[in-house]
C-alpha cells in the first residue's frame, strides 16, 4: 500500500501530461491528417489521404486552394438528379491552354489535377523534352451517362465531373504529343506518355489508358474512383 501511494504523484503527473500532450503537440502541416493540403507541396505520406478526404468534407477542397495560392473559379452547384449533378463545380486551374475549352471538372478532381500537373506531368515533359507542357487535348468531363455509355449499368464517374479524358499534349516548341499515335512511337514521346500515366496513378485513384482495354486507346481516364487501378 505505501509502495502505491509513493507512486501516486508520479502516476498523476504522467497523467497530466497525457491529457497535454495533445494540446502541445503541434504536427507540421504536412503530416497533420486534418490540415488542408498545400498542391504546391511536393506529394508525400498523406497526400493521396487529403485528396481523398475531399469529396467527404465540403470546403476542404477550396481551402486547399487557399492555403496553396491558386485561383479557383466556382460555379453554381448542380443538383443531383438521376444521379448526375456536381457537388462543388470549378473551372479547371491551370495555366495550360485547354482544348476544345477550359473542362467544369468537381473541385477534388482539379485539386488532384494540379497535384499532377505540377508534380508530374512538367517534369515528365521536362526530362523528355527539355521543356514544358503547353496545352492539353481533352474529350470532356462531365456527361450524365453510365459507364461505356451503356443503357443500363452502374453511373460513369463522368457523371458527376469526377473524371478527366486526355487526348494529348502541346509542347512549348509547338510539338503535338498524343494518343493513340505515340504511345508505342520511339523514344522520348513513348516514355513521356509512360511517364505521364505513371504520375497520374499518385494523384488520381483511377488512371486508365491503352494498356486497359481498346475503349481507351486513345485517351488517359483519370477519376478519383472508389477503386484504385493503373494501367
Amino acid at each position: 500500500m505505501r509502495r502505491w501511494l509513493l507512486l501516486l504523484p508520479l502516476l498523476a503527473t504522467l497523467a497530466a501530461l497525457f491529457l497535454l500532450l495533445p494540446r502541445a503537440l503541434v504536427l507540421p502541416p504536412t503530416l497533420d491528417p486534418s490540415a488542408p493540403l498545400d498542391l504546391r507541396a511536393p506529394p508525400g505520406l498523406l497526400t493521396r489521404y487529403k485528396l481523398s478526404r475531399m469529396g467527404r468534407d465540403p470546403g476542404l477542397c477550396t481551402a486547399s486552394f487557399a492555403i496553396s495560392g491558386i485561383p479557383l473559379q466556382p460555379l453554381p452547384p448542380q443538383p443531383m438528379r438521376n444521379g448526375c449533378g456536381i457537388a462543388e463545380p470549378v473551372r479547371l486551374p491551370s495555366e495550360l491552354r485547354f482544348s476544345p475549352g477550359v473542362p467544369i471538372v468537381n473541385c477534388p478532381l482539379a485539386a488532384a489535377w494540379a497535384v499532377f500537373e505540377r508534380h508530374s506531368l512538367q517534369p515528365a515533359a521536362e526530362e523528355a523534352f527539355g521543356q514544358r507542357v503547353t496545352g492539353v487535348r481533352h474529350l470532356g468531363s462531365y456527361n450524365c451517362r453510365n459507364v461505356y455509355h451503356r443503357e443500363a449499368g452502374r453511373r460513369s464517374r463522368h457523371a458527376t465531373a469526377d473524371a478527366l479524358d486526355i487526348a494529348g499534349f502541346t509542347l512549348a516548341d509547338g510539338r503535338s504529343i498524343g494518343l493513340p499515335r505515340d504511345w508505342d512511337a520511339p523514344p522520348p514521346a513513348n516514355t513521356f506518355l509512360r511517364a505521364v500515366r505513371d504520375g497520374a496513378c499518385r494523384a488520381f485513384g483511377a488512371v486508365l489508358g491503352p494498356d486497359y482495354n481498346a475503349a481507351h486507346r486513345d485517351h488517359f481516364h483519370l477519376d478519383r474512383g472508389g477503386w484504385s487501378t493503373c494501367r
